[in-house]
């Protein structure tokens, strides 16, 4: 009610900027980035859909034979579905309260790097095949298969990995000191009739031994050399089972908590605790 007495009518627009609730951007973001409705799940599957084909279009094309025949089709095709994407990008960019938050987060600049390539091949033409990082979009299926508690999961080994750089860093340092010994060892040992014909050359003989690889473009001629090839092998597979007991024992010590599907509406933004009312990112409200 006015100074005069009389009832004042809303604002939609203000109304809708007070309560972002009630507006278009809040119903489009609900389709564009959850996964918990109709529209949501069934915006997620068609753009996993166009994605899995545009995948195959840039891989089919890559083959000569068949763009010798379908180039024109796979031509079309890959503009339609940047056209698809490109509106998609910007949609995504209309419907969330800070659009830096998502342009410039990991699945934004993916999106970004799904559209730039077709442009770019106007101007370059090779560009055109960097646009299969649009692969790595994908990754969204962890949303459409209500998997998001994996998100979880991936920061927990992260979060492993990230405490275990140290240890890990260390035997490391261990293992090149000890290929350096060995490759020092078998260079003199077998010298360049057998094909060590330096010590780096060696190391590489040594690395590729230690981790069990065994290419074969070198082996050991003597006795010798063959007793400690011996040795090396067997050390490999002692080598390769500790980085994955430093990692297993950081991961033993960490809980594990639930994540919630929901993308936070300012900064587009998953992985929340199932009971988070404010985004940990940007303190948006969820």
């Amino acid at each position: 009610m006015n100074e005069d007495g009389n009832m004042m009518q809303s604002d939609p627009k203000n109304t809708e900027l007070k309560n972002p609730n009630n507006g278009w951007r809040h119903r489009l973001h609900e389709i564009i980035f959850e996964a918990e409705t109709f529209y949501g799940k069934l915006f997620d599957v068609v753009l996993l859909v166009c994605i899995v084909f545009s995948v195959l279009v840039i891989v089919l094309e890559s083959v000569k034979d068949y763009q010798s025949q379908y180039g024109d089709l796979y031509n079309q095709l890959e503009w339609v579905f940047t056209i698809l994407f490109t509106i998609e990008y910007f949609l995504r960019i209309v419907t969330v309260q800070k659009p830096s938050k998502y342009i410039f987060s990991f699945f934004g600049l993916v999106d970004l790097f799904a559209i730039v390539p077709a442009y770019l091949a106007l101007l370059w033409a090779d560009a055109e095949s960097f646009a299969v990082i649009r692969s790595l979009r994908l990754l969204r299926v962890f949303r459409v298969l209500k998997l998001a508690q994996f998100v979880g999961e991936s920061k927990l080994l992260m979060t492993a990995m990230r405490q275990s750089m140290r240890k890990i860093t260390v035997f490391l340092g261990a293992v090149l000191t000890l290929a350096l010994i060995i490759g020092a060892a078998m260079y003199t040992i077998e010298g360049e009739q057998n094909g060590f014909t330096s010590i780096p050359q060696s190391i590489y003989w040594t690395i590729v031994t230690l981790t069990t690889v065994g290419y074969g473009d070198i082996a050991p001629g003597t006795t010798l050399g063959k007793f400690l090839a011996s040795v090396v092998m067997i050390m490999g597979y002692g080598i390769l089972a500790v980085p994955t007991g430093i990692v297993t024992v950081e991961l033993a010590g960490l809980g594990k908590r639930p994540v919630s599907t929901h993308a936070c509406e300012a900064c587009s933004k998953e992985g929340h605790d199932v009971d988070a009312v404010h985004c940990k990112y940007c303190g948006g409200k969820l």
